[in-house]
């Protein structure tokens, strides 16, 4: 029943971006996003690179989702490919990502679709970005996987009328089936979920998601959940991993993030509206988390839309 409480308070908003395609072996850098984003491999094999973490093989009907903030390069082992159809991937108005190698290495590659993903829980929106590792899923342990893959390739290699829509929902499709087999085999990427039915957890976490840029201590954070600083510390750490403040920390960054790839504000200004003082201070910290400075990856995204 908890399973079903979850899924059922759960809306998911998907919005693909990209078709990557790698002919033979090769690295695509995908860089980093402000969002969580979502990639279903439809052909090939291979392996997704993330800083910080070991390299995760990928084949036909493997579906990673890649925490925000997190670099991480798409690498194509250049080996026998699944049958594939000639892809349009413009006519769904998807970025195509090609690396190419010789004609005499391109014996076989790798194509994936990406997408940014959007999760909200009990009117709080964006909880996906409470996943602080990648979460993989394959057709091997979850055939609910297996359905979507020739149906997204349908749809890109002749794209009609609705082909958006479908697209959409069948990486929603998707999404949903890797999210109900987490949540079966309890895995630990989800555990965060527990603190749904937390009646003093869930409403600390809340406050800290909707307002970062507040002036938030341990302290006034154990006040707003009623307990003491030393049990609010304790129970974050069992449930997310880490203390308050570090995932405030990595809340404020997301946010800040964001701002930067879409909008034009100052980085004064977004600074502030993540709970800066001193813009100094904000851009050594938003380095230290993305390896960027703020303009720099400002620049970044605006070159790459």
């Amino acid at each position: 029943m908890e399973h079903d409480f979850i899924l059922e308070q759960m809306q998911i908003e998907t919005a693909p971006f990209a078709l990557c395609e790698l002919n033979g072996k090769g690295d695509l850098g995908l860089g980093q996003d402000s969002t969580a984003t979502l990639h279903y491999i439809l052909s090939g094999h291979g392996e997704i690179l993330i800083s910080g973490q070991p390299n995760l093989p990928v084949s036909r009907g493997t579906l990673v989702l890649v925490p925000a903030l997190r670099s991480h390069v798409l690498r194509s082992f250049g080996e026998g490919t699944d049958p594939l159809p000639q892809c349009r991937p413009a006519g769904l108005n998807l970025v195509h990502l090609v690396h190419k190698q010789n004609a005499d290495d391109a014996r076989g590659g790798l194509v994936a679709i990406c997408a940014h993903i959007s999760l909200s829980l009990k009117n709080l929106h964006n909880v996906i970005d409470l996943v602080r590792s990648p979460i993989v899923d394959t057709v091997a342990t979850n055939p609910g996987l297996a359905t979507p893959v020739d149906q997204i390739l349908q749809e890109i290699a002749e794209p009609s009328l609705g082909s958006g829509a479908m697209l959409r929902v069948l990486i929603q499709q998707a999404m949903i089936a890797l999210m109900r087999h987490k949540l079966q085999s309890h895995g630990p990427e989800l555990a965060w979920m527990k603190a749904l039915h937390d009646p003093k957890l869930w409403p600390v976490l809340t406050h800290m998601m909707t307002t970062p840029g507040d002036d938030h201590s341990l302290e006034t954070l154990a006040d707003h959940a009623g307990m003491s600083r030393s049990t609010l510390a304790h129970r974050f750490a069992e449930t997310y991993g880490s203390g308050p403040m570090e995932l405030l920390r990595v809340m404020r960054m997301q946010k800040a993030a964001d701002m930067l790839a879409r909008t034009d504000l100052p980085v004064k200004r977004i600074s502030a509206e993540v709970g800066y003082a001193s813009r100094t201070a904000f851009s050594r910290a938003f380095e230290t988390a993305t390896g960027l400075s703020p303009r720099s990856y400002r620049r970044e995204k605006k070159a790459g839309n």
